[in-house]
């Protein structure tokens, strides 16, 4: 038996089993709700994250965004797209498809201006959205690279789930979770946080308190880029 017919059994196991059902049907609810809410903020056409100054990093992005006309209303149309497309059950496969690279470009803009307000929840959103891809292998594996798949079929639903609680995959969701949440309080030394006194309060009684200010009035007042900033902050801490 090749690795690929093992794969294949692995994954009809998984697919039979009611707690990997429900945590699909979770991440189908979450992410549509996530876009919906966004999408209907673009085509109504007000600004997303409006309580963010427009010189803040991400706020400075956002702005502009707005500002784009039509396009800031195609974004959010798609998004929404993609999110009832999520909710229908023959278009889950197609709506991953689409939701995927939108959620993986705002978490890589979340990472990159380390904005707090997606910075624990786009990359579980990336996660979930692989998940949701992976769970809807069956019908993926034809766009894949992948020489004698052992058969041409779609999974069909079974006529009765396993209920079998997999406890190692439901602990690394809460691992990965916690270490997620861990790496957005403690990743970084220096982050701009949202509001200026937000960001000051992260220096208070701290060895770099004054170069720290410094780094918040950057970002806060001055509408200095996030690079910038650091950069001045690197050359004044102790």
């Amino acid at each position: 038996m090749n690795n690929l017919s093992k794969f294949d059994e692995l994954y009809l196991k998984v697919k039979g089993n009611r707690w990997y059902w429900l945590f699909s049907i979770f991440c189908r609810l979450s992410l549509a709700y996530a876009f919906i809410v966004a999408g209907m903020v673009k085509i109504m056409g007000e600004r997303f994250a409006s309580g963010l100054s427009s010189i803040h990093p991400m706020g400075a992005y956002l702005e502009a965004l707005y500002h784009t006309g039509y396009y800031y209303t195609f974004i959010g149309i798609v998004q929404f797209i993609a999110a009832i497309l999520l909710l229908i059950p023959r278009t889950v496969t197609l709506g991953a498809l689409l939701y995927f690279p939108i959620i993986v470009n705002i978490w890589i803009l979340s990472f990159a201006v380390r904005f707090e307000g997606s910075f624990v929840t786009s990359p579980l959103m990336v996660l979930a959205n692989l998940y949701l891809l992976a769970w809807n292998y069956d019908r993926l594996k034809y766009l894949l690279p992948i020489k004698n798949q052992a058969d041409n079929t779609v999974f069909k639903k079974p006529a009765k789930y396993s209920n079998q609680f997999p406890f190692a995959f439901f602990t690394g969701v809460i691992v990965t979770v916690g270490l997620t949440i861990a790496f957005a309080r403690f990743g970084h030394d220096v982050m701009p946080r949202n509001s200026l006194s937000d960001c000051k309060a992260q220096f208070i009684n701290s060895e770099n308190e004054i170069a720290g200010i410094r780094f918040c009035e950057c970002i806060h007042l001055e509408g200095g880029s996030l690079d910038e900033c650091l950069e001045e902050f690197e050359r004044s801490k102790n």
